[in-house]
């Protein structure tokens, strides 16, 4: 019906506002038509003012009233840092503005935009920020450490065609999405750490933790079976040819999401900022909620690795077959780095994919189109950073009121894929051509194989996106 985004691009301020006007129509409006709802938003947001009694749009007006603040509030720099921006033709207006901003801010080292860019919360997907002795929650992301992880094996393409039922079934039996959990959830040593009894938060999200291990999230999360095609004189010496390969994509679940929130809160509470600004809130790293938020961060993004190690090694028992390789890389998450002069900074990379020099990762395509294993060149241009996908060029609200299940079944069949789940948000049209995502970068990572996806499994119910 509407989207935040929606409502960004109609001059909504991001925040609670957005928040309380979708809910405004979801719970009350669930029957009018779109020209309807459209004019009562626009209305509100013209005249805040005159909607404070309305026991419907009164948390949405009094969220869009200027309410004062005590303390300093933090000044953006008259003039942006100039950054670079790779695919700028693809690139729409929200996500340049959305970086734009970030670059005014006074900890604003460098950063650069990525050619799958496109509109966030706070920092713009495919957004990489530099920032000095700071880490911006809403920088990082909501889906904390989210993360691919690709393991190939022994048998050839000829194996997933006489076996596409029997693979079927492996995903079924062997994956969990959104509100779905195992009965028995494996162990693993990650829900030992010291960190989930020394930090209060973390304390409360223990058990969630614990009955989400070794699942995946809902949004554009998978897990798949395709095929790997290597070439001659491959890193892993491996023969060229096709490969059976899984490849999965998910974060840290609640986990990542509870910590996302409660420290994006805490960070605008002390991080006064314009309100165009507010969701680049930031926490001084010389702060006990800044070092709070760094160990939970960085908890989150091995909690993520371990709910794909976890997805592995079942698929790996089920095929009864050990991987010949794997390959893993993690976005949404902040990092420590040095920049060529010497400088330290935190690169905040949303929904980028690290590309040090000789780094390996993954980079997806959607539905229907490849996915690519990449080594990094260490470009410091680009903040040593690449896209981290196709990125979308329609919401989620457009998809489902454009595309239609039958329109999905015709371009699935045309690729060989069969879906498991899966949304009409999450159609192959609504994402950019992967291929000129990968051309855009072609100084950024060198490809070393090519990923085609054959029976993908993705989340089917009515799971908000964790992405």
């Amino acid at each position: 019906m509407i989207s935040g985004k929606d409502l960004v691009k109609m001059g909504y301020p991001q925040g609670r506002a957005i928040g309380n006007a979708i809910n405004a129509v979801y719970q009350h409006f669930r029957d009018s038509g779109a020209e309807e709802i459209h004019a009562l938003l626009k209305a509100v947001l013209a005249d805040p003012k005159a909607y404070v009694d309305d026991p419907i749009w009164a948390p949405t007006a009094l969220a869009l009233l200027p309410r004062k603040k005590k303390g300093h509030v933090h000044e953006l720099l008259p003039g942006k840092v100039d950054f670079p921006i790779y695919g700028a033709a693809q690139i729409d207006e929200g996500a340049l503005g959305q970086m734009q901003i970030a670059m005014k801010l006074p900890v604003t080292v460098s950063g650069a935009l990525m050619p799958d860019a496109h509109p966030g919360y706070g920092l713009p997907i495919g957004g990489v920020l530099a920032t000095e002795n700071a880490v911006i929650p809403y920088g990082v992301g909501v889906d904390i450490g989210c993360r691919m992880c690709l393991s190939a094996y022994p048998m050839g393409e000829d194996f997933l065609k006489e076996n596409r039922s029997s693979l079927k079934k492996m995903l079924l039996e062997n994956t969990r999405f959104g509100r779905q959990t195992f009965k028995r959830p494996m162990e693993h040593e990650v829900l030992d750490r010291r960190e989930f009894n020394e930090v209060a938060i973390l304390r409360e999200l223990k058990d969630k933790a614990a009955s989400q291990i070794g699942t995946s999230g809902s949004g554009n999360h998978f897990v798949e079976f395709g095929t790997l095609a290597l070439g001659e004189g491959n890193i892993w010496n491996l023969p060229p040819g096709n490969y059976l390969a899984v490849l999965s994509h998910s974060g840290s679940r609640g986990l990542g999401a509870e910590i996302a929130r409660h420290y994006t809160r805490v960070a605008k509470e002390q991080c006064l900022l314009p309100s165009e600004a507010q969701n680049l809130a930031w926490l001084d790293l010389s702060t006990e909620a800044g070092q709070e938020y760094w160990i939970a961060m960085s908890l989150a993004g091995d909690y993520a690795s371990a709910n794909h190690h976890q997805i592995h090694e079942r698929m790996a028992k089920s095929l009864g077959e050990q991987p010949l390789l794997m390959v893993e890389n993690h976005h949404n998450f902040a990092w420590k780095e040095k920049l060529p002069d010497g400088k330290e900074v935190i690169v905040h990379r949303k929904g980028a994919t690290p590309a040090g020099k000789d780094v390996l990762g993954v980079i997806p395509g959607s539905l229907t189109a490849p996915g690519f294993i990449v080594r990094g060149k260490g470009n410091p241009t680009s903040l040593a950073s690449a896209a981290h996908g196709a990125g979308r060029v329609m919401s989620r609200t457009a998809a489902k009121s454009t595309i239609n299940r039958k329109m999905l079944k015709q371009e699935l069949d045309k690729h060989g894929v069969e879906l498991i789940g899966g949304g009409l948000d999450e159609a192959p049209m609504v994402y950019k051509d992967i291929r000129d995502v990968m051309r855009y970068q072609d100084e950024l990572v060198e490809t070393l194989g090519v990923f085609t996806p054959r029976i993908v499994r993705m989340c089917g119910d009515e799971t908000p996106p964790e992405d």
